[in-house]
C-alpha cells in the first residue's frame, strides 16, 4: 500500500497527520512501560524479604541498575543498524515493541531467572524501538521541514506523558499492592502500544519499510562534499577490543559484586592497578586513541566541528551521570530518608493535587485519542479498540488508585512519586523554553550547556541542604519533602536546556553521511553517563556512612556547577571550531 506524505496531511489531528498519533500513542505505551518499571527496580533489590524485595545491599542494585541503562542506550546502535540496512523501521519497532512486552512480563514472575531475563529483553527491545520511532517521524515530514518542530513538540508530549502515567501507577502499584503488579501494569501497555502500531501501520504507506539496498555507484561522492575517511583495519580493530573490553566491564561490575567476587572476569592485579579498573581505562585510551588518529585526516571545517561534538559529549556524560540518580540515589532518598506521611490539611492537600495531577492529563490525552478516533476509526478500527481498551484500563486503575487514598485519614507519598515531577514540571515549562529558544535571546551552544549544568547543581545543592542534618551512617531519616521537589524542579529546568537541543547540533555540525556515526558516538556518551550514574550511586554509600550523604550531594553539586562554568569559557574556542554553526 503506497501513500503519498502529501496524501498523509489529508487527514489532520491538531494541524498534523493522524499518523503522528499513532506514534504518539505507541511511544506513550512505551514510555509507560519503561519509566514505571525503571521506577520500581532499585527499590525491588533493596526492599527486605518481608517486603517481598532481594534484600540486596544498595551497591548492588546501583551496579546492575547502572549497567542495565547503559545497555539499553549501547543496544541502540544495533537496532539501529539492523532497522537502516535489514528490516526497516516498522519492523523494528514491532520486534522492540514484542521483545519489552515479554521483558515486562517475564519481571513480574519475580524469581531470579525471571528477572534477569526480562532486564536482557528489555535492553534488547529498547535497542529496536527507541532509534526508529523518531526515524519514522523524520520520514513522514520529508519536504515539510516547517512542521518539524511541532511535530517533535507532540511526540515529546507524547514522551512525558507516559513517563508520567508509568511512574505514577506502576508506582504505586509496585509500592503498596506487589512489585509484579508494578512490573506486570508496565508490560500490559507496552503490549496495547504494540498491538495498536500493528493494526494501523498501513497509515504509514511505504514509511519504514524493508530498506532497499543503494548501489555504490548511486552514492553522491561529488567534491563539493568533504572526502572520505574509510576506516582501516586497524581502526576496526582498535573498535573491536575497546569494544569488547568495555562491554565485558559493563557485564562484570554488577556480576563480581553480587557474586562476592565468585564470577570475576577480571580478577588480577597488574602494574598495581586492579584488572577491572586496567579494563575500563584500556578501553578508554584505545577509543580516545582512535578519535586521535582518525580526527585529523579529515578537512579542517569537517575535523573542528567533530571536536565540538565531542566537547559536548563529554559534558553530556557528567549531566547523566548526575541527572540519573533520580531513579537510583534520590530515589532511595525519598524512601529512607523523607519524610512521607501527611496528616490532616496537609495530607487533604496532597490528595487533591495528586488527583488533579492524574485526572487532567488523563482527560487531555483522552480528548486527543477521542480526535484520532474520527480520522481513523473507518480505516483502522482495531487499533482504535485496542487503543480504548487501554484507556479504559488506564481510567479504572487511576480511579481506583485516587479512591483507595481518599479513603485514608493520612496520606503516604509513594517514594517513586517525586519521580513524576520531572516530567509534570516538562509538560508546564517546555513551550517557556521553545519561546525562549526562538527570541533574540537565544543563548549560544555552551551557554545552553552551561545554564543547564548550573541548574542540575542547584538541584544538587538543595538535597545537599536538606540532608545536612542527617548522620553519617544513618539508615533513616525524615526531610522535608520540599528539598525533594525542588530537586526535580532545578533538574528538569537543566533538562530543558540539554537534552532536546543536544541531538540537534549532533545533525547540525556533522555532514550528512556521518550522521550516522556521530549519533554512535553520541549515543555512547550517553551510555557511559547512564553506567556512571550507577558508579556515582555505588560511591555514595561508602561517603554516606564515613562523611554524611550530604557530603555525597555535594560533590555532585561541584561537579556539575565546575562543569557548567568550564562550558562557558570555552564558548569562544568551540565557537570557533562550530563554523558559523549557532
Amino acid at each position: 500500500m503506497s501513500i503519498d506524505i502529501n496524501d498523509m496531511f489529508k487527514d489532520k489531528v491538531l494541524g498534523h497527520p493522524a499518523g503522528l498519533f499513532v506514534l504518539f500513542f505507541t511511544e506513550m505505551w512505551e514510555r509507560f512501560s519503561y519509566y514505571g518499571m525503571r521506577a520500581l527496580l532499585v527499590m525491588f533489590f533493596t526492599a527486605s524479604l518481608l517486603d517481598g524485595g532481594w534484600g540486596w545491599p544498595r551497591e548492588h542494585a546501583y551496579a546492575i541498575f547502572g549497567t542495565y541503562t547503559s545497555l539499553v542506550y549501547l543496544s541502540t546502535l544495533l537496532g539501529g543498524y539492523y532497522a537502516d540496512k535489514k528490516i526497516g523501521y516498522r519492523y523494528a519497532v514491532v520486534i522492540g515493541a514484542l521483545l519489552m512486552t515479554l521483558g515486562h512480563g517475564a519481571m513480574a514472575v519475580e524469581t531470579p531467572f525471571f528477572i534477569y531475563l526480562g532486564l536482557t529483553l528489555l535492553v534488547f527491545g529498547s535497542g529496536f524501538f527507541k532509534p526508529n520511532m523518531t526515524s519514522i517521524i523524520s520520514e513522514m515530514y520529508k519536504g515539510k521541514n516547517e512542521k518539524k518542530d511541532g511535530a517533535y513538540t507532540i511526540f515529546y508530549m507524547g514522551v512525558n506523558a507516559g513517563a508520567f502515567l508509568g511512574i505514577l501507577l506502576c508506582g504505586y502499584l509496585g509500592e503498596q499492592v506487589g512489585w509484579r503488579w508494578g512490573f506486570g501494569l508496565a508490560g500490559i501497555f507496552m503490549l496495547f502500544g504494540l498491538l495498536q502500531f500493528w493494526f494501523a501501520q498501513n497509515i504509514f504507506g511505504d514509511i519504514g519499510k524493508k530498506p532497499v539496498k543503494v548501489e555504490a555507484d548511486e552514492i553522491d561522492l561529488s567534491t563539493e562534499k568533504p572526502k572520505l575517511n574509510p576506516f582501516t583495519s586497524l581502526h576496526l580493530g582498535l573498535i573491536a577490543v575497546a569494544g569488547i573490553l568495555g562491554i565485558s566491564w559493563i557485564f562484570n561490575d554488577p556480576i563480581s559484586k553480587i557474586s562476592e567476587g565468585a564470577y570475576n572476569l577480571f580478577d588480577f592485579n597488574m602494574f598495581g592497578i586492579e584488572g577491572s579498573n586496567l579494563a575500563i581505562l584500556t578501553a578508554l585510551v584505545l577509543f580516545i586513541f582512535l578519535l586521535v588518529i582518525r580526527i585529523p585526516k579529515y578537512d579542517r571545517v569537517t575535523r573542528d566541528r567533530m571536536l565540538a561534538v565531542i566537547f559536548f559529549a563529554f559534558i553530556t556524560i557528567f549531566f547523566w551521570a548526575i541527572f540519573e540518580q533520580a531513579p537510583s540515589s534520590l530515589t532511595i532518598f525519598a524512601r529512607d530518608y523523607t519524610q512521607r506521611i501527611l496528616e490532616g490539611n496537609a495530607a487533604l492537600v496532597f490528595k487533591i493535587v495528586n488527583s488533579m495531577m492524574t485526572v487532567i492529563p488523563l482527560g487531555i490525552i483522552t480528548w486527543v485519542l477521542w480526535l484520532l478516533f474520527k480520522k481513523t476509526f473507518s480505516k483502522y478500527a482495531l487499533s482504535n479498540i485496542f487503543l480504548a481498551i487501554s484507556f479504559i484500563i488506564i481510567w479504572g486503575i487511576a480511579i481506583w488508585m485516587l479512591s483507595i487514598e481518599f479513603g485514608k485519614e493520612i496520606a503516604e507519598v509513594p517514594a517513586s512519586w517525586f519521580g513524576v515531577l520531572n516530567s509534570l514540571f516538562i509538560i508546564a515549562f517546555a513551550p517557556l523554553f521553545s519561546r525562549w529558544w526562538e527570541s533574540k535571546y537565544n543563548p549560544n551552544a555552551n551557554m545552553k550547556y552551561a545554564i543547564g549544568m548550573v541548574l542540575l547543581g542547584a538541584g544538587m545543592a538543595c538535597v545537599a541542604i536538606g540532608a545536612s542534618s542527617i548522620e553519617p551512617g544513618a539508615k533513616t531519616a525524615s526531610v522535608s519533602m520540599i528539598w525533594l521537589i525542588l530537586v526535580y524542579f532545578f533538574h528538569t529546568m537543566g533538562e530543558l536546556c540539554i537534552s532536546p537541543v543536544a541531538l540537534s547540533y549532533v545533525s547540525k555540525l556533522v555532514p550528512g553521511r556521518m550522521i550516522a556515526m556521530m549519533f554512535g558516538i553520541w549515543y555512547l556518551a550517553i551510555a557511559i553517563g547512564m553506567k556512571l550514574a550507577g558508579v556515582f550511586g555505588e560511591v555514595s554509600e561508602g561517603i554516606a556512612e564515613t562523611q554524611g550523604l550530604s557530603n555525597f550531594f555535594w560533590i555532585l553539586t561541584a561537579i556539575a556547577v565546575g562543569l557548567g562554568v568550564f562550558s562557558a569559557l570555552f564558548h569562544p574556542v568551540i565557537k570557533k571550531l562550530m563554523h558559523g554553526i549557532r
